[in-house]
């Protein structure tokens, strides 16, 4: 039986299948295609079977680091995933779409909702992707270029062609992308406060969740991190950012300005717990911070791309009905 990779295909059955390598894989080293097509396969044994010679490519021997190219036929030996995995499969996720930002045969945009993760894992069964490829079965590639916190709102990037997942990745790698959020703050931020560059360090609380703190520039697991702020709005009792960043580490918007005692309206994990009870009794169920403007360079075409979504309407409304500061007699 032979398999064309970039379809659907069924692994949990344990028999003996021939893959077929298409453009989009072409090459891969052989362990990483084994492990994006042997979901649920432990590492281990998916380098056991490579050493022992039961993979073969075009019916010859090879190691973990040989070069799969198109055309090519791998030979792959019975495996089981685990019974986690095929339970995933027997209930895969719910088709679903998004709002589509930009979409052509190399990348899409979508404007992810808040509450939506990106990705299952982390108790969370599924996420967009999983959700776009039930929604697309016929896409022979779909891939995260980035991520999103789970409550965060606003752009995000995926991948449709292998080239161009490598390149946009290495786009945001070499900080040659222009990401922009908007978040509403605790109190009046200084205008002329402008540029937040702190060290953050990530953590596990003792339940095993990951938290991230400001830390010292001697801090040898402290990674450098640069936010640039600026004042959009102000309002009574709170501000409107524009918030640009130059590194993407894990929270590190929300880390930044909390640690600067303006902490995100809504954030359960950073802010202040006591105004976000007040902000939910006058309509603010979630967090605001909202993926607002992104900005890189065609992975095909290399013409610069600016995409924006607009604040979604629980912010918007929000917003609106939030007085401006008294004016100073």
């Amino acid at each position: 039986m032979k398999d064309i990779i970039g379809g659907k295909t069924a692994i949990s059955a344990p028999a003996v299948k021939w893959l077929v390598v298409d453009e989009e894989s072409a090459g891969q080293r052989l362990d990483n295609f084994l492990m994006r097509h042997l979901k649920g396969v432990p590492k281990t044994h998916v380098y056991r079977i490579i050493r022992s010679g039961e993979v073969r490519i075009n019916k010859g021997r090879c190691s973990a680091d040989s070069r799969v190219e198109v055309g090519d036929e791998v030979r792959v030996p019975p495996v089981r995933v685990s019974d986690k995995v095929a339970e995933k499969a027997a209930h895969p996720a719910p088709a679903r779409e998004f709002p589509l930002l930009l979409e052509d045969d190399h990348v899409l945009a979508i404007d992810k909702p808040a509450g939506v993760a990106v990705h299952g894992g982390s108790g969370v069964s599924f996420g967009v992707i999983e959700q776009l490829r039930q929604a697309r079965p016929q896409a022979r590639l779909l891939e995260l270029v980035h991520r999103l916190d789970r409550e965060t709102s606003g752009i995000l990037l995926v991948a449709k062609k292998r080239s161009a997942l490598k390149n946009l990745q290495d786009q945001f790698r070499e900080r040659e992308t222009g990401k922009t959020y908007l978040a509403l703050v605790k109190g009046e931020w200084p205008a002329k406060f402008k540029v937040i560059d702190q060290p953050l360090h990530k953590y596990l609380l003792p339940d095993g969740e990951r938290r991230v703190k400001v830390t010292h520039k001697d801090d040898p697991d402290g990674m450098r991190s640069m936010t640039l702020v600026k004042v959009a709005q102000k309002l009574q009792g709170c501000t409107l950012l524009e918030v640009t960043i130059k590194t993407g580490r894990t929270h590190q918007i929300r880390v930044h300005l909390a640690s600067n005692g303006h902490p995100i309206a809504g954030d359960d994990k950073y802010g202040d717990f006591e105004w976000n009870k007040v902000l939910q009794k006058q309509g603010l169920k979630r967090m605001f911070l909202h993926a607002w403007r992104l900005q890189f360079n065609h992975p095909a075409t290399a013409q610069r791309v600016a995409l924006q979504a607009d604040l979604p309407p629980e912010l918007q409304e929000y917003v609106d009905h939030v007085q401006p500061p008294a004016a100073p007699v």
